[in-house]
């Protein structure tokens, strides 16, 4: 009897070895179960055929068993794949917990439950949960082929920013948050060209340590996106996120010919205020502000030195009611005290108003800016209007959008008398070719004071990884 159990457990064996090592393990269990069986010999023992079937029952439960286990097992990987997507898809709507928020780890599906009994054995280690890894990761990148019939101005292949995006939980309350770019020049500061063309490299755009105690109040240290408007803290350095190639003129970067001190270097306060269904929220802010226009060639954003011992505050409101899902309302008012070289000091105040729709399928984006510059020592007020309306919607994979947006400086500013008038439509649609990659087709019609009316258009691929 025992030599038949022997061929048919080698039998067993070598069909276990072509599949997984665990089938592998439960049929040595068997073999072990069924040498224990024989050694007893029971003085009525069951005949060899019953042996052998039973043994091959056996087997069989046990296969089933791990079958199942395997399934179970292959859910939570699927839907950490679908975590991972989620991770880079469209930021939501306005500063979620304050000016710099990271996006959300991956969600872990629950593991269905598993009655003990039917347990033989953790034949694996335990799957690592990404949400409580210590650092994650995430980079954006675009190329854009772009040209227009400016005078003086050539066709080209541009590389965009190439943004390394990186979060870790320093522990429960505490996190940190960098978003470290790549990019070439030249730069463009109040609308003055600076810089070497063609060369790369590498600013540190945010850099923020935050606490959390709850949801009405978060504080963070570093530099970060000042809480102007709606646009310049749900839109960070990645065009990826964006449905256009570009930013609207008043929220450009400060070495793209921003008008706006769209960073700053301090402490952010952050959280809900207890309003109920109006769902109020909160950003105060203090830094050391932008750096005056003189000279050109210096860094706008003060990361280690302040011009002077005043410093720049800013606070904003805004309420996302639950009546209207996707609905946010809110204003803003920004001072600071700058000092151009030359020229005496001048009180800077910002104010920005936003109305914004933003659903999955809708987006309908509204915002007016005054910025208000007044010398000390004389009369003059400066005030320079801007706004821009965008709207866009989704069928499918493609999002048709237009825009249009409106700046007007005095050419006698004392902080950018170049920026002059400019305006114009922008129209386009975005393709989501998967979940990571995203093309841009753009025409844009650009109205300015400094130069002649001018047609561009832009090509962009954007992408995840």
């Amino acid at each position: 009897m025992k030599s038949r159990i022997v061929i048919l457990v080698r039998c067993e064996a070598k069909r276990a070895l072509s599949g997984r090592p665990r089938r592998m393990l439960l049929v040595l269990l068997a073999v072990l179960m069924s040498i224990g069986a024989g050694a007893q010999e029971p003085a009525k023992a069951p005949t060899d055929q019953q042996t052998i079937q039973m043994l091959l029952q056996r087997i069989e439960r046990l296969e089933t068993r791990v079958a199942q286990l395997e399934s179970t097992h292959a859910e939570p990987a699927r839907a950490e794949m679908a975590g991972s997507v989620a991770l880079v898809n469209r930021p939501p709507i306005g500063p979620a917990a304050g000016p710099a928020v990271a996006p959300p780890p991956p969600q872990q599906a629950s593991v269905p439950s598993v009655d003990p009994e039917q347990e033989t054995e953790h034949l694996e280690p335990e799957r690592m949960d990404m949400s409580k890894t210590l650092l994650r990761m995430r980079g954006f990148g675009d190329i854009t082929f772009h040209g227009s019939n400016q005078k003086g101005s050539t066709n080209s292949f541009s590389l965009g920013q190439l943004n390394l995006f990186v979060t870790s939980d320093i522990s429960e309350k505490f996190k940190f948050l960098g978003e470290i770019v790549f990019e070439s020049g030249p730069d463009n500061f109040y609308n003055v060209p600076g810089g070497r063309r063609n060369e790369f490299g590498v600013d540190v755009e945010r850099y923020l340590v935050q606490y959390s105690y709850n949801d009405y109040f978060n504080l963070a240290a570093g530099r970060y996106h000042t809480a102007i408007g709606f646009y310049n803290t749900a839109y960070h350095h990645s065009t990826w996120f964006q449905t256009t190639t570009g930013r609207p003129l008043l929220f450009q970067f400060e070495d793209s010919g921003g008008i706006l001190p769209i960073h700053n270097v301090g402490l952010s306060a952050s959280g809900r205020i207890p309003s109920g269904a109006l769902g109020l929220h909160y950003v105060a802010e203090i830094g050391n502000g932008r750096a005056s226009r003189s000279p050109l060639t210096d860094e706008p954003v003060q990361n280690v030195v302040d011009e002077n011992n005043g410093k720049a505050f800013n606070l904003a409101l805004f309420a996302r009611p639950d009546a209207v899902r996707g609905l946010q309302i809110g204003f803003s008012g920004y001072h600071d005290k700058l000092m151009p070289l030359g020229l005496p000091r001048v009180d800077e105040t910002i104010l920005a108003a936003h109305a914004v729709y933003l659903v999955p399928k809708f987006e309908w984006l509204n915002e007016v800016v005054l910025v208000r510059h007044s010398p000390e020592g004389t009369s003059q007020v400066f005030n320079t209007p801007g706004f821009y309306t965008q709207i866009a919607k989704r069928f499918g994979s493609y999002q048709p959008y237009f825009r249009y947006q409106y700046i007007n400086a005095s050419d006698r500013e004392p902080i950018f008398p170049d920026v002059g008038r400019m305006e114009g439509p922008s129209v386009g649609v975005r393709y989501d070719a998967s979940e990571s990659v995203a093309f841009k087709l753009q025409y844009d019609y650009n109205i300015a004071r400094h130069f002649s009316a001018n047609n561009a258009l832009s090509l962009q691929l954007g992408f995840t990884f």
